[in-house]
């Protein structure tokens, strides 16, 4: 037996996957870049561990690099990847595609990138089954169904032939991820999976990885910025800055005696639930520096809210559906009740939090408010004007007063425009001055944001996802407004990045006054930066009051059910199981002459309402 052998056969006994010296580098202008360097680790059976860091840090080219997904001719991998006791690297392509899908398989952070649109989900699943289990199309039918339900696609058997578009996000992810459970791999490698994916789906994925592991002995290889996912699922956790590995050990070594200034950075950025207890008013993120390790002292923001005077935006019984059609006619057979019946105030200097699941209607009420989409029915009342009876010049001139920004700036931001003549561009379109005037105020935004004003001429895709971030937050700024509508602003960032624009929309509030509409599934940032919250569930407010009597006394089930699913950046939650109902998803479609039934809500505390 040669050296070669000898080594192959003791990896295959000690770990599934084993991974020495690994160094990648990128082809840039001509020259080799080095983006990963000398990274080594194992993974052994049964096995969960989480490699942690925030964008840039080498984290997702890691696993790609492990996959050989990388393109090879702008890519070099070194190094040796044992996994099951071969070494990887070496494997023919032909061969590495019997590894893909079978021995190994992946989930990515977006899934709309990795599932086909031309193919049905069911066939897309079944597909892996035929190809690695030999199964026939009656057995991987079945299969399929199967691992829809488990990972909580409701009404599976129907859904089969449905295409990817007719998911939302977060159904998309959780079929990204039994295609990847669907052939049992030895080794689960996730890539961000659950970063899209509301606090309770996201608690029943873990809960789901967690089985599995048990059932039939998977290796996890998994991959975050989320510190909260990290204490919950890894046995071991490597810490990565920049291409380099910082930091690695158990998971509970790392958490609560990490050495590196980076390790204890990204510990302290996280928001915790409960940590408000006792604050009056929301509480800036500490800031970290990832050099020393030394986070700056949270300060409260300032009470700006009066809310004696009028509301500067008040809604009153607010209905949004979506008409559903169908047959050769085009008929109407039922309708989406996207909002139904929505009513409350926001006043100045106010941050009021909409939370709840992917389809309870939170981003449609802000859609429906800014007439993004058109209400069905009640009064949105902005300035004095009742925003749903103004005709198209007249809704133009409100849009001064109500700016939106949205989960994913680079959709919103045209990538043929400079980010200057983006944020500028309201500012001229409302003509509230010369060009000369709009590049000062330019630079005077930029300034407020953050950004060099010398940023101006570079275009969108020049910028980091946080850097984007606050550039349209600036361009919502432009015109001055009284109401910012910051739907999923934040969720998306690194926990530091997040720290960053969070604090900033707290500094901008206090500066300017403004009223907030800030509509999340992130229940600690919204418990941090809140003045009041409302629960949404199916279309409608099932509690509504101060944060602290929120996060202090929840009384609805489902607020309840909420708050009990946020990951905690605890190893001692390890072996937490949240126990959670995998009940089917109730949905929001109702037959046409539906009349929904009258709500009751009950006040528990000045202020404090629940639906009874």
């Amino acid at each position: 037996m040669n050296a070669m052998t000898t080594a192959a056969a003791k990896i295959e006994t000690s770990a599934v996957l084993s991974v020495e010296d690994l160094t990648t580098s990128f082809l840039v202008d001509g020259q080799w870049r080095t983006v990963v360097r000398n990274i080594s680790f194992d993974v052994k059976p049964g096995e969960t561990v989480a490699i942690v860091g925030e964008s840039g840090s080498g984290k997702s080219v890691t696993s790609l690099s492990i996959m050989r997904l990388l393109a090879r001719e702008q890519s070099r991998v070194e190094g040796r990847i044992w996994l099951n006791g071969r070494d990887i690297l070496a494997l023919p392509e032909k061969d590495m595609q019997t590894v893909r899908g079978n021995e190994a398989a992946m989930i990515f952070q977006e899934p709309m990138t990795s599932l086909n649109p031309i193919f049905t989900i069911g066939r897309q699943i079944s597909e892996v089954l035929t190809r690695h289990k030999g199964m026939t199309r009656a057995e991987a039918r079945a299969e399929t169904i199967r691992m829809l339900e488990k990972v909580r696609i409701p009404n599976a058997t129907n859904r089969f032939d449905d295409y990817p578009h007719q998911f939302s996000g977060g159904m998309r992810q959780r079929v990204m991820i039994a295609m990847a459970l669907a052939s049992r791999p030895n080794l689960l490698i996730a890539d961000e999976p659950t970063t899209a994916l509301d606090v309770t789906i996201q608690g029943q994925i873990l809960d789901l990885i967690k089985e599995l592991q048990e059932e039939d002995g998977m290796s996890v290889l998994f991959i975050t910025h989320d510190m909260g996912v990290v204490a919950e699922i890894a046995d071991r956790t490597i810490v990565m800055l920049r291409g380099d590995v910082v930091e690695k050990g158990a998971t509970a070594d790392v958490f609560h005696r990490g050495q590196h200034p980076y390790t204890r950075a990204l510990l302290a950025a996280v928001p915790k639930l409960g940590s408000m207890h006792g604050h009056a008013w929301p509480l800036r993120f500490p800031i970290v520096d990832t050099g020393s390790g030394v986070a700056s002292e949270p300060t409260e923001v300032a009470d700006t809210v009066d809310t004696r005077k009028t509301p500067v935006l008040s809604v009153k019984n607010l209905v949004t559906r979506f008409a559903i059609r169908s047959g050769l006619f085009g008929r109407q057979t039922g309708a989406v009740h996207a909002v139904e019946n929505v009513s409350f105030d926001l006043f100045q200097g106010e941050t009021l939090s909409i939370v709840g699941e992917s389809g309870c209607g939170k981003s449609t009420t802000g859609r429906s408010i800014t007439r993004l989409v058109e209400p069905e029915s009640g009064e949105v009342q902005l300035d004095g004007y009742n925003v749903l009876r103004l005709d198209q010049p007249s809704l133009r001139a409100m849009r001064r007063s109500v700016q939106m920004i949205f989960q994913d700036p680079f959709s919103s931001l045209n990538p043929r425009m400079t980010v200057g003549a983006a944020i500028a561009e309201p500012y001229l379109k409302h003509r509230l001055g010369t060009r000369q005037e709009a590049q000062e105020k330019v630079a005077d935004l930029l300034r407020k944001v953050g950004l060099d004003p010398q940023m101006m001429d570079r275009y969108p895709h020049e910028f980091s996802g946080g850097q984007r971030q606050r550039i349209a937050i600036a361009r919502a700024l432009a015109l001055n407004p009284k109401v910012i509508v910051a739907d999923e602003s934040v969720s998306a960032l690194d926990v530091s990045i997040k720290a960053q624009v969070c604090n900033l929309l707290m500094d901008l509030q206090e500066e300017f006054n403004l009223a907030f509409l800030f509509i999340s599934h992130d229940m600690a940032v919204v418990e941090r930066i809140s003045h009041r919250v409302a629960v949404m569930y199916l279309g409608e407010i099932v509690e509504i009051g101060p944060r602290a009597a929120i996060f202090d006394n929840p009384q609805h089930d489902y607020t309840k059910k909420l708050m009990a699913a946020v990951p905690v950046p605890d190893p001692d939650r390890r072996g937490l199981r949240r126990s959670a109902a995998i009940d089917e998803l109730k949905s929001p479609v109702r037959p046409v002459g539906y009349v929904p039934p009258h709500r009751e809500y009950r006040e528990v505390t000045p202020g404090h309402f629940v639906q009874m």
